[in-house]
């Protein structure tokens, strides 16, 4: 094994050397996420201006935790960038190869996450950045069970996702043994972590599939706001707050469930489906603006409810107009998929637009790389999906086209890797 470069580690650490002192401008220690930034369910990250001479701007600085309760990237601020891709375990590879990828991983990740440099030969790509809120997080596809020899410790809520009858899933770019999601509020740094990630493998695992996505980038707009998705609609404002009482309940496996002791090792995780939904955009584009509205049940200017009222104005789903209609359609996406309607039901949406480019045909190829995360999906993504499926307007508008779920286990302690007490329990 290479040994890194120490004049590099030097030089980065000096360049972060006032992380600190940016706290007392807006970074601020979590609790059980361990993040020293902000969560996805939070305010904007972002403080202006810069840090001391030859420091990062508070952009830059802002750090996000390895270790912790949960791991990072679930409930973490958008990030302008990320990659998602997913590994296959090699043939002739099992429980003990994944055991030493993982340990490669989770220390790869806990050095860049906090502004070093890889512990192999590193590339330099990043040499000039702060950590630039880089989260590295890691989950187990089903199939990595029967990979490794532990089927008996497989949970019942990683059991594959039934089909949908709009579905047009690639196989080739779906599921896989390990799943990483990669997130930074710099494309360099998020890349970084992508090529470093990609050589710890080795020979141990190879790439099934890798997709690319953005955000809006941290203080693009005057005041913190909800994203907005390609088709100009903001997007996320149903998802649970951290400050709900049942928040934790909803999105990560509790300590001591329900199940045999076997899964145990799941306690303060979460499981991640992801999706790739391709937007027809050029249909939706030319819809009239009152159409594109009816079909999501929300204003596009500011989210609001057709109802009426601000973004976060509960919907009126008995609201019925002078036409004698409900003012919000019956297969609105806003209507379909509140909680309310899919007996409490809910997920927290975290995902990244993409754009691959334009098609043969004059169209381009993007949309969402939908990833939600939820203690249990067949409580949490599964009905919701059954019933947009069955009657939602944004159908006619978009396309899934590729499909994974992933077991993410709760965030290593200090000394442990991701997936140690599943590997080695």
């Amino acid at each position: 094994m290479t040994e890194s470069n120490p004049d590099i580690e030097i030089s980065r650490r000096r360049l972060l050397g006032t992380v600190g002192a940016a706290g007392a401008a807006g970074l601020a220690l979590g609790a059980t996420g361990g993040v020293l930034v902000q969560s996805a369910v939070g305010d904007d990250p972002t403080a202006g201006g810069s840090g001391a001479s030859g420091a990062p701007a508070s952009l830059g600085a802002a750090q996000v935790a390895f270790h912790g309760d949960h791991q990072a990237g679930i409930t973490t601020a958008l990030q302008a960038k990320g990659h998602v891709l997913a590994f296959d375990l090699a043939p002739g590879a099992g429980r003990r190869e994944a055991a030493a990828l993982m340990r490669r991983w989770s220390d790869t990740a806990r050095r860049l996450m906090a502004g070093e440099t890889a512990p192999t030969a590193d590339s330099g790509i990043a040499l000039d950045a702060g950590p630039c809120a880089l989260t590295v997080t890691f989950g187990f596809g089903h199939s990595f069970f029967d990979r490794t020899g532990l089927t008996a410790r497989r949970p019942a809520a990683l059991d594959p996702l039934p089909e949908f009858s709009a579905d047009q899933i690639d196989p080739r770019r779906s599921n896989g043994d390990l799943w990483v999601q990669i997130g930074a509020d710099d494309g360099l740094v998020a890349f970084h972590a992508l090529r470093a990630l990609q050589k710890d493998a080795g020979d141990a695992a190879r790439v099934r599939w890798q997709m690319n996505g953005f955000n809006r980038s941290p203080g693009a707009t005057a005041k913190p706001m909800t994203a907005r998705n390609l088709m100009g609609q903001v997007d996320g404002t149903g998802n649970p707050k951290q400050t709900d009482p049942d928040f934790a309940k909803r999105i990560f496996v509790p300590d001591a469930g329900p199940g045999p002791a076997e899964h145990a090792w799941m306690a303060g995780g979460s499981y991640a489906v992801v999706r790739r939904i391709r937007m027809l955009l050029d249909d939706w584009d030319k819809q009239p603006l009152d159409k594109q509205e009816q079909v999501i049940g929300r204003r596009k200017a500011d989210g609001a409810p057709l109802t009426g009222g601000t973004e976060t104005t509960p919907l009126d789903l008995d609201r019925v107009g002078s036409d004698g209609k409900v003012v919000i359609p019956s297969n609105a996406h806003a209507r379909i998929s509140a909680p309310a309607q899919n007996g409490g039901a809910a997920m927290l949406r975290r995902p990244f637009s993409y754009h691959d480019g334009i098609g043969p045909d004059g169209a381009p190829d993007a949309g969402l790389l939908f990833i939600c995360w939820q203690a249990d999906p067949l409580r949490g993504f599964v009905p919701v999906q059954r019933k947009l499926d069955r009657g939602d307007a944004l159908s006619e508008f978009i396309r899934h086209e590729a499909s994974g779920l992933y077991a993410v286990p709760g965030g290593p302690q200090p000394g442990e890797y991701v997936g140690a007490r599943l590997l080695e329990g």
